[in-house]
């Protein structure tokens, strides 16, 4: 029955994983040489921890991010500190919307796990093809989930409190902060339409773990706005700019035998 449940839960990992990819990965003509998304990530391999660190201080260095995370700790505090955190947890108990399937789906939805492993695939499906558009973009999501998972454990590890059932590690919510980062992400890249459902995925990932008594409501009250001031910071830095639904891009050619550069508007039909 163990081995069953397991094999299971895989199955639901891949599930969610192909799932997040139909949504972001188009799917273009491989139009240049055959190239190892292992040896490509190889090469990545001196670049992500400058990346990591650049975009790190990029993020929070910026005001507006510094006042909503802020904002954010201090109802955090103020809602543990106060019995609003014990008096949600009981209304949440006891008006459960989330049992069995459907909780165990979210579990799997909202791991840290399964969003690197989703966006690892569109990263390597993305190299197969040669679609430099989304093996950015992929870059940019492991870039955001790395350094939402680094600062989540990081505030564990220094807090070190207690959720309502007794674990330790509760603030803030990992799952919550890195659906959020996932949700943040997709909306810079592809707008509401894709957006707001993550968003309200990522909401009731933070609805679940209150339910299921594995945070306070706290934890996810600040988990989720550390997810959405990473994920969108950071895909806004490396979003691509767009005009009138055109990605421009920079243009280097000869005039007459001089160099001249300027801007291109491209579009696939």
């Amino acid at each position: 029955m163990k081995k069953l449940k397991h094999h299971g839960l895989l199955l639901r990992i891949s599930c969610c994983a192909v799932l997040l990819l139909s949504g972001c990965v188009e799917q273009r003509e491989n139009t240049g040489p055959k190239r190892d998304w292992l040896e490509e990530t190889w090469n990545q391999r001196h670049t992500w921890p400058d990346r990591i660190w650049e975009d790190s201080k990029d993020t929070f260095t910026q005001q507006n991010n510094i006042m909503l995370l802020s904002l954010a700790g201090g109802a955090s505090i103020a809602m543990h500190n106060t019995k609003a955190d014990k008096s949600l947890q009981r209304k949440f108990e006891t008006n459960r919307v989330f049992e069995g399937f459907s909780s165990e789906s979210l579990n799997v939805l909202g791991c840290p796990g399964t969003h690197f492993a989703a966006a690892g695939l569109w990263y390597a499906l993305s190299v197969d093809s040669n679609d430099v558009m989304n093996e950015n973009r992929a870059w940019t999501m492991m870039t955001a989930l790395a350094i939402n998972g680094l600062v989540t454990v990081g505030l564990k590890a220094a807090r070190n409190n207690r959720n309502p059932n007794g674990d330790r590690w509760a603030w803030p919510s990992g799952h919550t902060s890195s659906s959020f980062t996932v949700a943040a992400v997709l909306d810079e890249f592809y707008g509401p339409k894709i957006g707001i459902p993550a968003y309200v995925l990522a909401s009731m990932v933070g609805y679940r773990m209150i339910e299921e008594g594995d945070h306070w409501a706290s934890d996810v009250v600040f988990g989720a706005a550390l997810g959405w001031v990473v994920g969108h910071a950071v895909a806004g830095k490396h979003k691509q700019l767009e005009l009138a639904g055109f990605n421009v891009l920079p243009l280097t050619s000869t005039t007459d035998g001089e160099p001249v550069s300027g801007l291109c508007l491209v579009k696939q039909f």
